[in-house]
């Protein structure tokens, strides 16, 4: 990648995370980044290609960290404890606005866009991680685990920049721990009948 392309690239990706992919302007990012309108047009033929470029770093940095835990040789449950703990980390971090890719959907509804295919393309990529990871556990429902492990980053994303944070990614991983714990809904639905 040139220089002039990772700088555009940098910039328009803070500027989008921090601000919003609609509020910034092409006009706003050849300035912060120090670059004529030439080149940015050189490298990305539209905002809209610079959005879905954006979106795919970010894709990209979130796959890689995933091989990285899935990599590390620690059992199939502690793979999916670390990722649960990556995506708390990333919730309380300074300057922390959600998620990159559940706000770039809420931006751009319309399912036929570049952003938003590239949006689902992202969620079907993680959403299909997870569950090969729950597979791996032998739980029998790893398809609702994981659907449900999803939905309830999601809400911690969503919550994380509204409320406590901290409060936010207790409340998450404790919500992980639990899907690990119940290996069927049958074991669900029982510890449910035991509280009862």
């Amino acid at each position: 990648m040139s220089e002039a392309r990772a700088r555009l690239l940098s910039t328009a990706s803070r500027l989008f995370y921090a601000e919003g992919l609609h509020s910034v302007g092409i006009d706003r990012i050849i300035a912060t980044a120090g670059v004529t309108r030439a080149t940015l047009y050189r490298h990305f033929a539209s905002k809209d290609d610079l959005l879905v470029a954006y979106l795919t770093q970010s894709d990209e940095m979130l796959r890689s960290r995933v091989a990285v835990v899935r990599g590390s040789g620690e059992p199939t449950e502690d793979v999916i404890r670390a990722v649960a703990a990556a995506i708390a980390e990333d919730i309380q971090r300074p300057g922390f606005r959600g998620c990159a890719f559940l706000n770039a959907a809420a931006e751009y509804p319309d399912p036929a866009h570049p952003v938003h295919r590239a949006v689902i393309e992202h969620r079907d990529w993680f959403l299909a991680t997870v569950e090969e990871l729950f597979a791996e556990t032998g739980k029998p429902d790893a398809g609702p685990a994981a659907r449900h492990f999803v939905m309830l980053r999601d809400g911690a994303m969503a919550a994380g920049c509204l409320a406590d944070p901290q409060v936010v990614c207790e409340t998450f991983l404790r919500g992980v721990e639990g899907l690990l714990v119940y290996r069927s809904r049958d074991d669900l639905k029982e510890a449910l009948r035991q509280q009862a």
